[in-house]
């Protein structure tokens, strides 16, 4: 039997000495060119602080800048940026996230809300055509789908709160990185290639990603110049550039007039995004959604995102049984009976609060989850899309009320975390949306520009009920990110995580605990273990470990039905330790496995 181990540091110490080993970022030679790319692993050990992230050369940029005296703060923004140019297609300063950061000296959880904004101009028919929804790829790859960047914002805002380094400084790794380039791998060689039809609408996209009109070869170095020049440009001149300066004129610019080949015949729909969007957005700072949970506090992100609402509310159904003791079988039926419950929740009720009324506090009580939990039985499956309860008016074991479905949200994000030496935590989500975003680059900059506005409802979801997701004015569409911390009873780290993976964030992060803390697993494995993810819909998706396993047979038998998905998420985290170590976790093999580095290795 295994048992819940997690926040038991003398155990830990034991468990990571067997599934570890140590490691940092020494180079290693992997291209023709002089230069070198970090060795990439999935799990380090050490001390003076750890980075984890699915990119190597981005980690390292963090460690970089923990090993020169920074921060979590400061590590996790250069980071981030070096993700920009190396996870093009998943992030950088045309697109926006969530942050979330541990302050050891308070002992207290703090949150940013970057998400991107609708133009001031936008209403709830945004993405209709005349009278009718657009087809969604339509959307994604148009003007109409960029929301205002928040990244930029994020960043600074991070950096004035609680970094202790200048911006211009934190930049200096991922421009270095963007000028002298990274060595493409068979994931980035794929992501240019399912994006490369697409591409070659846009002449600047296409000779920034296709260059000579060809996929970028593995093993080759990849520079982008243009984005070093813009990462030196907001060092210099700082994130005004984008928010009131010429940047930001150019990202409007291409925007409202998407630079399409006029030979592709492509309709690349105009957006309505203005300099006035750009000076009035703000990177809103905000209280953590938190949740108790076998005697820890789970931190995480409040809405706009329904991240932190989402996974609180299915940890707190899943509070009363006990999970370390259940057959693998029961275990993963009453986590996903959890997780379809809470988004028939989510999608009722979650939105921007700006907008609407979202009873956050009311969905993370616990009266409210055991009115839900009820319903759970061991022998039987609810059936989707299952009903919405009404949070501020518990009915124990109610299917009353109409179900809406979950729609859809791209799949492609990415997730970093770093801890320092001082004990303080960062868990950052950020994005551009889809696999590339919206496809378009901003002429001489060397980004992509976010779809995020595609995370609206197009339309209600369910005509009958209020849809808190419609697309308004300066409106933040509902997120999934779920960057997440986990304290104990003194408020001291246990463990942080999150992932990349649209509405599938929820469900890998959901997972993730429960393997790591109810299921005894090392941090590791449980970011490694094959995932399963139910978002109120008819069939649960499978990954192939779960889909062809006698698990799928068993549980079948309870009546549940599934379909396989090849990949869901790709997560990181970092684990406190004894004694000031730090142990960082990144994917075994998703996206081509992550890459963990502490400062230094222990022995």
């Amino acid at each position: 039997m295994r048992r819940p181990v997690a926040w038991n540091l003398a155990v830990l110490a034991v468990s990571v000495a067997v599934v570890s080993v140590g490691a940092a970022a020494p180079p290693t030679a992997v291209t023709a060119s002089s230069r070198t790319t970090p060795a990439k692993v999935p799990v380090a050990v050490g001390y003076g602080g750890a980075v984890a992230s699915v990119d190597a050369d981005a980690s390292a940029a963090g460690i970089e800048v923990l090993k020169k005296g920074g921060n979590a703060v400061d590590a996790a923004v250069a980071t981030a940026a070096a993700l920009g140019v190396t996870e093009p297609y998943s992030s950088g300063v045309g697109g926006g996230g969530y942050f979330v950061y541990y302050d050891a000296k308070s002992r207290t959880v703090h949150t940013i809300d970057g998400r991107e904004t609708a133009p001031l101009t936008a209403d709830s028919g945004l993405f209709l055509e005349n009278g009718r929804p657009l087809a969604f790829a339509d959307a994604v790859t148009s003007g109409l789908g960029v929301g205002t960047p928040g990244t930029p914002a994020t960043w600074q805002t991070a950096l004035d709160s609680w970094g202790s380094k200048r911006l211009g400084s934190v930049l200096k790794p991922a421009e270095r990185i963007a000028r002298d380039g990274f060595t493409v791998d068979a994931t980035f060689r794929s992501q240019t290639e399912s994006n490369q039809a697409r591409f070659k609408n846009f002449p600047d996209t296409a000779k920034l990603f296709l260059p000579g009109g060809s996929l970028p070869v593995v093993g080759s170095t990849f520079t982008n110049p243009d984005l070093a020049r813009t990462y030196e440009e907001l060092g210099k001149k700082g994130v005004g550039a984008i928010y009131h300066g010429d940047l930001g004129k150019d990202i409007v610019a291409t925007v409202n007039k998407p630079p399409v080949d006029p030979g592709s015949g492509y309709n690349a729909r105009p957006g309505k995004l203005s300099s006035k969007d750009l000076a009035a957005y703000r990177a809103k700072r905000q209280a953590p959604t938190e949740t108790s949970y076998r005697d820890l506090k789970v931190y995480s992100i409040a809405p706009s995102s329904s991240g932190g609402t989402t996974v609180g509310e299915a940890l707190n159904i899943l509070e009363k049984t006990d999970l370390s003791k259940a057959s693998e079988v029961q275990y993963l039926h009453h986590y996903i009976e959890a997780s379809r419950i809470a988004f028939a929740d989510r999608g009722r009720w979650v939105g921007d609060p700006a907008f609407e009324d979202v009873p956050t506090k009311e969905l993370l009580s616990q009266k409210y989850a055991d009115s839900r939990a009820c319903l759970i039985k061991d022998d039987a499956v609810l059936t989707s899309p299952l009903a919405p309860g009404d949070p501020r008016h518990p009915a124990a074991c109610s299917t009353g009320g109409t179900a809406a479905p979950t729609t859809y949200e791209g799949e492609n994000t990415t997730h970093l975390t770093v801890a320092d030496k001082w004990g303080n935590v960062v868990s950052y989500t950020l994005t551009i949306e889809q696999t590339g975003g919206s496809g378009i680059t901003v002429p001489g900059r060397g980004f992509l520009l976010n779809n995020e506005l595609t995370d609206f409802s197009f339309t209600p979801a369910n005509p009958a009920v209020h849809d808190p997701n419609l697309p308004g004015p300066g409106k933040r569409p509902r997120s999934s990110i779920s960057p997440t911390i986990v304290l104990d009873r003194h408020n001291r780290p246990v463990v942080a995580l999150g992932s990349p993976g649209g509405a599938t964030i929820i469900t890998t992060v959901l997972q993730t605990l429960t393997e790591f803390l109810d299921r005894g697993l090392p941090l590791v494995d449980a970011i490694a273990a094959p995932r399963a993810s139910q978002r109120n819909a008819a069939q649960t998706e499978l990954e192939p470990g779960l889909y062809d396993s006698a698990l799928r047979t068993q549980l079948e038998s309870l009546g549940h039905s599934f379909k396989l998905n090849p990949e869901i998420g790709a997560a990181t985290g970092v684990q406190r330790l004894p004694n000031g170590q730090w142990l960082a976790a990144a994917e075994k093999v998703r996206r081509g496995g992550g890459s963990a580095m502490v400062v230094r290795p222990a022995s």
